[in-house]
């Protein structure tokens, strides 16, 4: 894993391109805009990345042949590996590496890491993030462009260890209704390793709310909705969401068949019944597919 001259210009671009977003003026790079997406600045950034997923991640992936040629998905993931989440990251680099950085496609993310880490979410737009909300999630299907959304959110990037092999979405059923009202398959997305790539012990956060209600101030004003007890680099033992550098463990990603649902349009949309069975059957879809990908790391014998 040496860093040859080519990763040092590329981590280099990435540098360069983390301060320009940084730098750029309060109200722009608000991930509340389609048009920030930039294909120029993807493409300046993926020879580091495309380092990352042969070198470091060493990732293995399968499944591809399930996205159409043409036409747009809901890719729809769970995650691990805290902040850095990076079976999340070498699937949007394996999207872009086979479709190229013009075919659109969008990611949700927490609206409050534009507050807590302005430079990071900003390149994040350009490369195609969004604040997670149902309007611009709406926006970008019709606009053709496919979306990446992660129901589990925080609370699924930093469930513990012990969790590692379930589908944790906490009963987040947007997804669901956005899929029925426009008419798209949801595309499941699973990994096996990143879970290793950061060691979650327990969450507090049940312990941290009750100091809330007993008066202690969310810090930043901020419900963290999760608060991890975690071992991994750089702090070693850390308590808190905090941002983290993963440990270089290989990655299995896989992208599974489509789910086309029965019935779609406004009126499924608003259906609760139905979609509650909706998200049962991806929830339980999704739990097969994982621990079939479990399952496939297990040593013989």
């Amino acid at each position: 894993m040496a860093l040859d001259r080519d990763f040092l210009k590329a981590a280099a671009t990435v540098v360069e391109q983390y301060v320009r977003a940084r730098l750029a003026p309060a109200d722009t790079l608000t991930g509340w805009s389609l048009d920030d997406r930039d294909p120029d600045t993807i493409s300046a950034l993926l020879p580091f990345y495309g380092w990352l997923y042969r070198h470091y991640f060493r990732v293995q992936t399968d499944g591809w042949q399930h996205i159409p040629e043409t036409g747009n998905v809901l890719l729809i993931g769970s995650h691990n590996g805290g902040l850095a989440a990076p079976d999340t990251v070498m699937m949007a680099y394996d999207w872009l590496r086979r479709f190229g950085p013009d075919r659109p496609v969008y990611a949700l993310m927490e609206p409050s890491i534009w507050r807590l880490l302005p430079g990071v979410a900003r390149l994040a737009t350009q490369v195609g993030t969004l604040q997670a909300n149902s309007q611009l999630a709406v926006a970008a299907l019709r606009r053709g462009a496919s979306l990446l959304i992660y129901p589990g959110g925080l609370r699924d990037v930093f469930r513990p260890h012990s969790q590692r092999d379930r589908i944790c979405f906490y009963h987040n059923t947007g997804f669901i209704k956005l899929a029925l009202l426009e008419e798209v398959p949801i595309v499941p997305l699973i990994s096996y390793g990143a879970h290793d790539t950061l060691i979650v012990l327990a969450d507090l956060y049940p312990y941290l709310a009750q100091l809330h209600r007993w008066g202690l101030p969310w810090l930043f004003g901020l419900d963290p909705e999760v608060w991890p007890l975690y071992l991994g680099l750089p702090w070693g033992l850390s308590p808190g969401p905090l941002p983290n550098l993963p440990l270089p463990v290989p990655l299995h990603t896989r992208v599974c068949p489509p789910i086309i649902f029965e019935r779609c349009g406004l009126a499924a949309a608003h259906d609760e019944a139905y979609i509650e069975a909706c998200y049962h059957r991806v929830c339980e879809t999704m739990q097969r597919q994982l621990d079939q990908l479990f399952a496939e790391h297990q040593p013989e014998g």
